[in-house]
């Protein structure tokens, strides 16, 4: 029970941060991928001072090393892939392609549901249509 109180006060930090940091903000995220027009670098700072605040958890808490999360990854999710494939190029190029035109991915966009964000809605919508849609063409394989 610990660790679903500390996974969601940890989400909560998470979710707090993404509102702080208007990365919940569309033209904001627009802003920083529009590196030829008026950049908005903020989305870098975040993006940097998460990295540094994974670096030190990591070096300072026993057990959150990469080796330990590899190997609780394959416990719960079987043998990762290390090859790249036209599924995952695929799947990279649409996520790519939504994130730019709508500025929305799925973490601010479930933070944006709590928010009365109009956007994030159609933006979970149309998350979970690829979601039936990917198990309908996958499944006969």
């Amino acid at each position: 029970m610990g660790k679903h109180i500390a996974a969601f006060i940890f989400g909560l930090i998470f979710g707090l941060g993404l509102i702080i940091a208007q990365m919940t903000n569309p033209a904001k995220v627009l802003a920083f991928l529009d590196v030829s027009g008026a950049w908005d670098p903020s989305l870098a700072l975040v993006m940097a001072s998460a990295l540094l605040t994974l670096g030190l958890l990591q070096r300072f808490i026993p057990g959150l090393s990469e080796e330990s999360a590899t190997q609780q990854d394959q416990a719960s999710c079987g043998t990762p892939k290390s090859q790249i494939d036209g599924k995952l190029i695929v799947g990279a190029a649409i996520f790519g392609i939504g994130w730019g035109l709508s500025g929305i991915c799925p973490g601010p966009a479930l933070v944006g549901l709590t928010s009365g964000l109009s956007g994030s809605y159609v933006f979970i919508g149309a998350m979970f249509a690829g979601f039936v849609l990917f198990y309908g063409l996958h499944r006969r394989q």
